[in-house]
């Protein structure tokens, strides 16, 4: 099972990145994305299962996690991007039900993608 994350990259403050997350191996009941900033704690941003998605506040209105079960690959669309979100992005996914705002509870993890927000 793997998870590849890409699509981070330098942007200006105001922009707009799409993460992508591609799952290999198996599907999952529930993806999400995390990310940690430089000296911070790995933090939620967002994940999604059927009928139910999450989103941490800081991000809610700028960023839309979304699934394409025919591709197995998992999108961060990042919109209205501030210097704050600079960040590596993980994507994770998980087996079992649960508070998908914990990151203990995921199974497999991405290597990150470094996405990078300037003022």
């Amino acid at each position: 099972v793997q998870l590849q994350a890409s699509g981070g990259g330098l942007v200006q403050a105001g922009g707009s990145l799409r993460l992508s997350c591609l799952a290999s191996g198996r599907t999952f009941s529930t993806n999400g994305w995390f990310r940690q900033a430089p000296g911070k704690e790995r933090e939620f941003v967002a994940a999604m299962r059927v009928g139910t998605t999450r989103y941490a506040d800081s991000v809610k209105g700028r960023f839309t996690i979304s699934r394409d079960n025919a591709k197995n690959t998992v999108y961060l669309q990042m919109n209205s991007l501030k210097p704050e979100d600079t960040a590596v992005y993980y994507c994770a996914g998980r087996v079992s039900s649960g508070d998908m705002r914990n990151s203990g509870e995921y199974d497999y993890w991405g290597q990150g993608t470094l996405v990078t927000v300037s003022s």
